[in-house]
């Protein structure tokens, strides 16, 4: 199985960026600069798609809710343009599990949008995926960075557009339950805690955790680890060049404990937390009345949930980045990368308007996306602190470090009740067993990386 060449480096550039989001977030729901309804960024022409009238996509993700809305919303205009026929069908977190019981009936999705990028190896390994059409390869020279190129390929070979990124190093609070007990926005992982402990003592909750997601655990622990053991640490960890018994996972572990162990720190302690999902971690901090946590910790996509909660960005909800616990402030990236699993004409066709300006218009105007695209008009973008973000994203070509679960193989990385997901929700469970979660990490992991 092949193995990515080097994660992306996180660097200056790439931590203005971070700083830059905070901003940008924050003020997304309270200025949209008069660009809705007939006022609002029309949607560009640039590139030739072919007539496929009476032809039929099924495209499969994990977005539910308003992601999902503002993706149909894409797949619609590619409706009108082509003639095809899209349907979407939800995927569940397992994408790799529900697009393989496809396979093996013989009817798999025409495109899938895949989170990790171990997945789009595996597949690409398994034949599953197509290689890009001449005519997407084509788009995606033309509009992405290199480094967005290479992580939709595999062994050189282009396989996917990454369509949607974020930026998962923000924590996210409720001004109402912070101005109560005069907390303050932390700079550092002590400060954190400190500020942490403020909010339990004025009797909210501070911290929700959606352990019964296991990739949110993955994503705390990426973020410490980042921080404080250095990018090349970072890559090695992430290739398994080094063993998860290593000092390095060890001081990680141990600065999450001070977290996790915490039972006054959590919302519902330690069994609240593994019972609570993603989504509810966000509802339990934002939603109306009097807030069952402070804060949450997630990628700029929470801002879809805080709106969903009733909640308005930049006065009910603010956001900082994740802080620093070493040196600098962590910057960890994800993204969803659209490949094929079947080779027709329609589905190449969607990929290659995936990769083109046109589509991320789309859902950019709408808020809750930020592309990587180099050539998305940047007025697209519904006020001017997100015209930042996107700026300072493309400007940032190819320093980020990108999320290190989905570089891992599935079995390890990107499943529920397995591997890194589960050994992180059996450590919120008993954070005092660093050295057996290690064995534990370390026994999957090998396992996945020599299957």
């Amino acid at each position: 199985m092949g193995r990515i060449q080097g994660a992306r480096r996180v660097t200056r550039r790439a931590l203005v960026l971070a700083t830059t989001l905070v901003v940008a977030v924050a003020a997304a729901g309270c200025n949209n600069d008069d660009r809705d309804g007939e006022n609002a960024a029309p949607i560009p022409q640039t590139v030739d798609l072919p007539r496929l009238s009476g032809q039929e996509l099924q495209v499969t993700a994990v977005w539910t809710g308003t992601e999902q809305d503002n993706f149909v919303k894409v797949l619609k205009e590619f409706e009108k343009r082509t003639g095809a026929k899209v349907s979407f069908v939800p995927s569940g977190d397992d994408m790799s599990t529900f697009v393989g019981s496809k396979v093996a009936g013989g009817q798999p999705p025409d495109i899938a949008m895949l989170q990790q990028v171990g997945v789009l190896r595996e597949f690409a390994d398994k034949k599953w995926i197509k290689p890009m059409s001449e005519a997407g390869q084509a788009e995606l020279r033309k509009n992405f960075s290199r480094g967005w190129q290479d992580l939709g390929s595999y062994e050189g070979t282009p396989y996917g557009v990454y369509f949607k990124a974020s930026n998962k190093s923000l924590i996210w609070y409720n001004t109402r339950a912070f101005d109560y007990a005069g907390a303050k926005e932390p700079t550092t992982w002590k400060g954190l805690i400190e500020q942490a402990r403020l909010v339990s003592d004025s009797g909210v909750e501070p911290v929700s955790v959606g352990g019964a997601d296991g990739w949110t655990l993955t994503d705390w622990f990426e973020n410490i680890y980042l921080s404080q053991a250095g990018p090349k640490m970072y890559d090695k960890l992430s290739e398994h060049q080094i063993k998860w018994t290593d000092p390095s996972v060890t001081q990680a572990l141990t600065t999450l404990a001070e977290l996790f162990g915490d039972q006054d720190l959590l919302t519902g302690g330690n069994e609240g937390a593994l019972r609570t999902e993603f989504p509810q971690s966000v509802t339990k901090t934002f939603a109306g009345g009097e807030p069952s946590a402070a804060m949450v910790f997630e990628a700029d996509f929470v801002a879809a949930n805080v709106a969903d909660a009733g909640a308005e960005l930049g006065k009910d909800a603010k956001v900082f980045p994740f802080p620093a616990v070493g040196a600098k402030p962590p910057v960890v990236t994800g993204g969803d990368v659209a490949v094929a699993l079947k080779n027709s004409k329609a589905a190449q066709a969607l990929l290659t308007f995936l990769a083109s300006p046109d589509a991320a218009a789309i859902w950019a105007r709408e808020g809750g996306l930020i592309s990587a695209n180099t050539k998305l008009d940047l007025g697209t973008y519904p006020n001017a602190e997100l015209r930042d973000i996107a700026k300072a994203l493309v400007d940032a070509g190819d320093d980020f470090r990108f999320d290190m679960s989905d570089q891992a193989p599935a079995s390890f990385g990107g499943k529920p009740a397995q591997g890194e997901w589960k050994a992180l929700q059996d450590f919120l469970k008993n954070p005092k067993d660093i050295s057996g979660i290690q064995r534990q990490l370390e026994k999957d992991a090998a396992k996945a990386f020599t299957d």
